[in-house]
């Protein structure tokens, strides 16, 4: 498809100028010279928009034109161009929507570079969009552990409740999860689930961002009026500012608020989710926390469970997580090998869920093999390695097979390895191994003839001949594997 950049500037001179540079790079061009003309034209969405904020007599034209785009939710890249160029007039530009900002007279090259650079980036949002729609957000509880069936049923009696929810637990436990399985099973599932990240959102923005903006000429609603008889998620709470508190307490109390800028009250009708990692009631303490917000979301707690404690629910996440990226990323299905999943449910997840998402994607993309060989433990990533630290594509091999087996054979294998790196480390001499390993000289004994590591006349002799240890620090079946001092 050809990529068509629209032109809006009022003098002909530039217009000519932008078209033939334009066009001899390869983009279409089509013109308008005022505001009229520029809206009619963005009926048909432009690949980018090239735009003078000064228009005729009306320096404020072109931020008319950014205010109406930004009013019909229009998303596309746009490169304010201004002879009249200032501080305020660049900020303002960049406020609604522009994605950069350049004065006239302006050099070839350096437009060209920013408009391509808005056009890849533009490009890359709408690509990463799609990505999120096809894999669509988590909105399903996966597991059968006891704590998840306790979170579950505590999430289905108080969804037809419709009180305010605050959500607990660490990061990447699955907080959102939760909040969007109580929208789902609530009253309110066809209406919209919309969520703000209080910790990812700058301070200055997220008042408009909450309550929308008002400037006389146009209005912008805010998360609160597009989930109108819907919900919303308060993610991370705690970093909200105070200031921000106060007016959400208020909203919650009135159930009306002010967009910024705005003079009449907007009334909506909206259930709040709030989630934390952090000890609320620590932060009001501290001044950090409006208390009487805390009551007002606290109606009720759900606390969800960090991933370790339910490593039982690792294998069918897993699966899920596979089967997901799979679809997402183009690849075919696989699967996870028993050692490997093993490894997975020894390992602590200081990440969670989140993290272990996170290594079901890297490992579709690195893991060795073809879709129908199941990954093995050695394509783990080397965090989790039994022992962590970079281990070596052996060491996860023999590791993942020591996770795969029972307890009693595991154990067996760990004590013949151990105590024959102890009995090659003091060259076989029983003495000094017991000493070591804090054993019993006699129970030793007993142990590594239970292990085949000495021969049964060693123990009848009551001491060991001086026949020394194999290099590999184990005996064959019959062999002396002790070297008994004289002490």
């Amino acid at each position: 498809m050809e990529r068509e950049i629209l032109v809006v500037d009022d003098d002909p001179q530039v217009r000519r100028e932008l078209r033939a540079l334009l066009e001899e790079t390869g983009f279409a061009v089509r013109e308008a010279t005022n505001e009229q003309e520029a809206q009619v034209a963005l009926q048909r969405r432009p690949t980018c928009l090239l735009l003078d904020i000064w228009l005729g007599n009306e320096p404020q034209g072109g931020l008319r034109i950014l205010q109406h785009i930004r009013a019909r939710g229009l998303q596309l890249p746009i490169v304010v161009i201004s002879g009249h160029g200032t501080i305020e007039t660049a900020v303002s530009s960049i406020k609604y929507g522009a994605s950069d900002f350049v004065e006239k007279p302006f050099r070839s090259n350096q437009l060209l570079h920013i408009v391509r650079r808005a056009i890849e980036a533009d490009s890359l949002r709408r690509e990463n969009q799609e990505l999120r729609l096809r894999a669509g957000p988590e909105k399903e509880l996966i597991g059968d552990s006891a704590p998840l069936r306790a979170l579950r049923e505590r999430v289905a009696r108080v969804a037809v409740a419709g009180s305010r929810v605050l959500v607990t637990g660490p990061a990447g436990a699955g907080k959102e999860v939760t909040a969007r399985q109580l929208h789902a099973l609530s009253a309110r599932a066809d209406a919209p689930f919309l969520a703000i990240n209080c910790a990812l959102m700058h301070p200055e923005r997220i008042e408009s961002e909450l309550f929308g903006i008002e400037d006389g000429t146009s209005a912008h609603p805010g998360l609160l009026e597009q989930a109108h008889l819907g919900t919303l998620l308060l993610d991370e709470v705690a970093d909200m500012p105070l200031e921000t508190q106060g007016k959400i307490l208020r909203t919650l109390q009135e159930q009306r608020f002010h967009r910024v800028g705005g003079v009449a009250p907007m009334e909506v009708d909206v259930r709040v989710i709030a989630s934390s990692n952090r000890d609320l009631e620590a932060l009001v303490q501290a001044g950090r926390f409006r208390e009487e917000l805390l009551y007002r979301l606290n109606i009720v707690e759900l606390k969800v469970p960090p991933l370790a404690s339910r490593p039982e629910d690792i294998p069918a996440l897993a699966e899920h997580f596979l089967r997901s990226a799979a679809a997402n990323i183009g690849l075919g299905e696989r699967h996870m090998a028993p050692e490997t999943l093993q490894a997975m449910q020894a390992y602590s997840w200081p990440g969670n869920v989140r993290q272990l998402r996170n290594v079901i994607d890297w490992l579709l993309i690195m893991a060795a093999g073809d879709a129908a060989e199941p990954i093995g433990a050695e394509s783990l990533p080397p965090e989790l390695h039994p022992g962590g630290g970079e281990a070596t594509g052996t060491q996860a091999a023999v590791d993942g097979a020591l996770l795969a087996m029972p307890l009693r054979e595991a154990r067996e294998r760990f004590e013949r390895e151990y105590l024959s790196s102890w009995l090659q480390r003091n060259d076989g001499r029983i003495a000094r191994v017991a000493d070591a390993v804090g054993m019993e000289r006699s129970a030793l004994y007993r142990k590594l003839r239970n292990l085949n590591l000495v021969s049964p006349a060693t123990e009848a002799n009551g001491s060991a001949s001086d026949t020394g240890l194999p290099r590999n620090g184990v005996a064959k079946s019959g062999e002396v594997a002790s070297r008994e001092t004289t002490e």
